[in-house]
């Protein structure tokens, strides 16, 4: 049973099987949110994800970056992203027409950020996350 259904905007419903959801910052005893640190985060879930869920796609959203008006230390300006860290592990039906509805299905690990900590669900999820090209970045699996 899938924790939600999201509605993407190209009409294709996929199912949130797992989601993992952390506080972007949480942990950071020492130093400020900046390009270097948000850009090495980002890198460590991509890296995680891909060895978590082996074998299936791993696409990051994009996070939108914010740039307050506050001191820029050593390691440059304060760039901040959303405050909650996803990884999300979506299936839906088969791509392929040809493989059997029964048999097959698509598969997708997505990487996002945002605001709040709720689950997305139906067509009130982020828009960048309704926005994923299902069709170009998933992948089919033989169950």
């Amino acid at each position: 049973m899938a924790l939600a259904r999201v509605v993407l905007t190209s009409g294709r419903s996929v199912d949130l099987s797992e989601l993992r959801m952390s506080s972007t910052y949480g942990g950071l005893l020492e130093g400020y949110p900046c390009k270097i640190l948000n850009d090495r985060r980002i890198d460590g879930l991509l890296r995680t994800s891909e060895q978590a869920f082996p074998g299936t796609p791993v696409h990051l959203i994009p996070p939108p970056r914010e740039y307050p008006d506050q001191y820029a230390g050593a390691f440059g300006p304060v760039e901040v992203l959303p405050a909650v860290t996803c990884v999300g592990s979506f299936r839906s039906e088969a791509l392929d027409p040809a493989h059997d509805r029964a048999l097959y299905r698509s598969r997708l690990t997505v990487v996002w950020f945002q605001p709040t900590s709720c689950v997305p669900s139906g067509c009130d999820a982020e828009p960048a996350l309704r926005d994923v090209s299902w069709e170009q970045l998933a992948t089919d699996e033989e169950l």
